[in-house]
């Protein structure tokens, strides 16, 4: 892979063999030489004469340092190149011979700074294989010198030639003298517009890429430097080119059409300084390089040394549909470097818990004490949490909290059910239970159930959050202070015996926030509960008294979305300050920040063995964290628009997407590819789970539908020689219909939080919306 690192003005850049440039160190400027005779002004130097032949000029005295000042050295290659160009060989010759540039000093003089104005034109290419070789090329690299020998020279003449003498130097130096003027942008973007419209089939599509974060690039450097009416022009003639999903961008750009506005815009201040990555094949990018160097494109083409990475594959090109499904987000195309990190995606060991005989069973044993047939698939479940999973990362990788007593019973309660749990796949869907908030007019923001379904949360836009139970039993809160000393904690009911009935319901409303509660989760446990708000701040509420233990304040602006680990303890935030934060419930401040995102991050995660955090954001990636160190170890690009959803599969291995495009995305993370594009909704995904086992994964939206999809048969038809394709992914199919097993309507309800219970049941919610 080679990429195009930013250069010095200084810098000589050279071709190497990966197609990528290097940086070389400026050549040594000549050697000082004594004044040589230079041509009067206006003396015609090699200047075609009308019989098609130049004229030589006054031979110089011998003398081994003689050599032409540097301004006329620049207009000597100039001529040199038309002479060569016309095919006037013999004329060619005769100047080099008796201006004494033998090959060497050609390429002396093409390298060597002309003065303290000159620089080095990026990505030109020399070699040191003589003049001729220089010749042909004295456009892309030989010039860069002449920047400087057109500002020294008078008005009208070049090296003391009269311009209208000689038209083709003036073009090639005219490039150079007008580079940066801001009426030429047009003219220098329709140029590679139409360059690349007229490429070949199987490099338009990789070179189309280009069309986007040049428009962008080209728009703010005229913003940047106070041109207007040239950047309302520029924008209003090529906005119309550039792909629908980013028609989003484009409305922001839009809205900036001043150096003040650039100040206050947080994302485009990051689109500037950030490098945008393309994947391009060698090939294509050899045809960019090419042509913009024999066009003299400087202009873009420090652009795309300045502000673009373009990351170069060996192998064929890729299709217009390979590309599509991995472009869209704001910063282009994640880098293949940046998931190469090693990630430990197995599950941890679960702890060996005895599961005892429970009152059914020793009823289920007959006369001669056999037990039921069941049993023994219990046993197999205990022995399967047992084994050590290869790409489980060390169980004392992060500290976790210790099991206390609660907790192993919950987890025995969660071994009967599995035992009962049904066996999802295409011959048997799930049932789907859905919990419809109706007269929600306090606006339903945010939707969590717990572990064993036993309640559910709704957070509000009247900054309330709400708690019900969805079973017979009611919810209530610990007796007061006075009433505990009466109780007996020796009894065995003493959990039953601290609850006051007086406070039994069915509802209980929280109130603390300050604005709109966006995001709700319980604790493993059930006996707490986090919300966060517009208001910045995250509350930890305790399920035995229904108050507010704590409020966590890190984030300054809205808190989109808050998660609990799945071990407890831990919890992650992420909000409109672009970065998640990871946080332990007896810290008040965050113990990781984690920051990469380009705009806010909407939704967060934990994988389920807790060692690594997603976050979704608005600039429509997905990044990986490592909670142990803070590092972003995956990059996701694909999605066109900001991503809402996220879930694990229970195994730990994939992990869906899904954002406001309305497209579900797969992703392999030990490889870190995309796997899968699931179509069929036509609205935002807002919610996302797999089945208990992970054979179903079903998909909830604001078009009012929920959807189940075959997660099995995109999982196992992967083809593992695919994963070491140069190109950084593998083909998707065209159509995913047959992937969709069942889609359910509602009447009027978008679907906003999915729920699988231990037993396999889909619970579904959201809030009614008349029309």
């Amino acid at each position: 892979m080679a990429a195009l690192p930013e250069e010095p003005a200084e810098v000589v850049v050279k071709p190497d063999p990966d197609g990528g440039v290097l940086p070389q160190p400026p050549p040594a400027p000549p050697p000082a030489a004594p004044p040589s005779t230079a041509p009067a002004e206006g003396e015609a130097v090699g200047a075609p004469g009308s019989g098609g032949e130049a004229a030589p000029s006054k031979p110089a005295p011998p003398g081994p340092a003689a050599s032409p000042a540097p301004t006329d050295r620049q207009t000597l290659l100039a001529v040199l190149q038309f002479l060569r160009r016309n095919n006037l060989h013999e004329s060619e010759d005769i100047l080099r011979r008796e201006a004494r540039l033998l090959g060497e000093e050609v390429a002396a003089v093409a390298l060597s700074p002309a003065g303290p104005g000159a620089q080095g034109t990026p990505g030109g290419e020399t070699d040191a294989t003589g003049g001729e070789a220089l010749l042909s090329r004295v456009a892309g690299g030989g010039v860069a010198a002449g920047a400087s020998a057109t500002a020294a020279a008078p008005p009208g003449k070049v090296g003391g030639v009269p311009v209208e003498d000689q038209p083709d130097v003036s073009a090639v130096l005219s490039a150079y003298k007008q580079q940066g003027d801001p009426a030429l942008y047009e003219e220098y973007y329709s140029g590679l517009k139409h360059f690349i419209e007229c490429a070949l089939d199987c490099h338009r599509a990789e070179l189309s890429q280009l069309f986007y974060p040049l428009f962008v690039h080209m728009y703010l450097e005229l913003v940047y430097n106070q041109h207007e009416n040239e950047a309302k022009s520029f924008f209003e003639k090529f906005h119309g080119d550039q792909e629908c999903y980013y028609q989003d961008d484009l409305r922001v750009l839009s809205g900036l059409t001043k150096k003040e506005h650039m100040k206050g815009n947080e994302t485009m201040l990051d689109f500037r300084t950030s490098k945008f990555v393309l994947r391009i094949s060698r090939d294509s990018y050899q045809l960019l390089k090419r042509h913009l160097q024999e066009k003299q494109n400087n202009q873009i083409w420090n652009i795309v040394q300045e502000h673009l990475y373009i990351d170069i594959f060996d192998g064929m090109p890729r299709s217009k549909q390979q590309i599509d499904a991995m472009v869209g987000s704001l910063a282009g195309e994640a880098k293949r470097e940046a998931n190469k990190a090693k990630v430990f995606f197995g599950l941890l060991k679960e702890p060996e818990i005895e599961v005892p005989l429970d009152d059914e069973d020793e009823e289920g044993e007959n006369e001669e004490g056999k037990p039921k047939k069941k049993k023994p698939k219990r046993e197999s479940m205990g022995s399967k949490s047992k084994k050590q999973d290869p790409n489980a990362p060390p169980q004392t990788r992060i500290p976790l909290p210790e099991l206390k007593d609660s907790d192993k019973l919950d987890k025995i309660m969660n071994m009967k059910e599995a035992t009962k749990r049904v066996r999802l796949g295409p011959e048997c869907l799930p049932s789907i239970c859905f919990y419809t908030f109706l007269n929600a007019y306090q606006g339903l923001t945010a939707v969590d159930v717990t572990d064993d379904s036993s309640m559910i949360v709704g957070g509000f836009a009247d900054s309330t959050v709400r708690v019900w139970s969805v079973t017979p039993k009611k919810l209530r809160s610990v007796k007061s202070a006075a009433d505990l000393s009466l109780i007996d904690k020796e009894s065995d009911d003493v959990l039953e015996r601290i609850m006051d009935e007086k406070t039994a319901s069915e509802l209980k409303i929280l109130y603390g926030h300050s604005g709109p509660v966006y995001g709700t989760s319980f604790s493993p446990d059930r006996n707490y509960l986090l919300s966060c708000s517009e208001d910045g701040t995250v509350r930890l509420w305790s399920l035995q008294t229904f108050t507010c233990l704590v409020g966590y304040k890190g984030h300054n602006y809205p808190v989109w979305d808050t998660q609990f680990s799945p071990y407890g303890y831990y919890f992650v935030s992420g909000g409109h300050d672009r970065v998640a934060r990871l946080w332990a419930t007896d810290h008040y401040q965050p113990l990781r920040i984690f920051a990469g995102h380009l705009a806010d991050v909407t939704c967060t995660r934990f994988h389920p063995n807790s060692n690594y955090i997603a976050t979704g954001s608005a600039d429509r990636t997905v990044r990986l964290w490592d909670v142990l160190n803070g590092n972003c170890v995956r990059i996701f690009t694909g999605h066109k628009g900001p991503i809402h959803s996220l879930a694990f599969s229970p195994n730990g291995r994939f992990l869906a997407t899904g954002a406001t495009d309305g497209r579900v995305l797969l992703w392999d993370i030990g490889h870190g590819l995309m796997v899968g594009e699931l179509k069929g909704h036509t609205d935002t995904v807002y919610a996302l789970r797999f089945s208990r086992e992970g054979e179903i994964l079903a998909s909830g939206s604001m078009d009012n539908t929920v959807r189940l999809w075959d997660a099995v048969k995109v999982f196992e038809d992967l083809e593992t020689d695919d994963f070491t394709t140069a190109t950084g992914h593998i083909n998707l199919p065209e159509n995913s219909q047959d992937l969709l097993l069942g889609t359910y309507m509602t009447k009027s309800t978008p679907v906003i939080h999915l729920h699988f219970t231990r037993r396999n049941l889909l619970l579904a919610s959201g809030a009614y919306s008349p029309q």
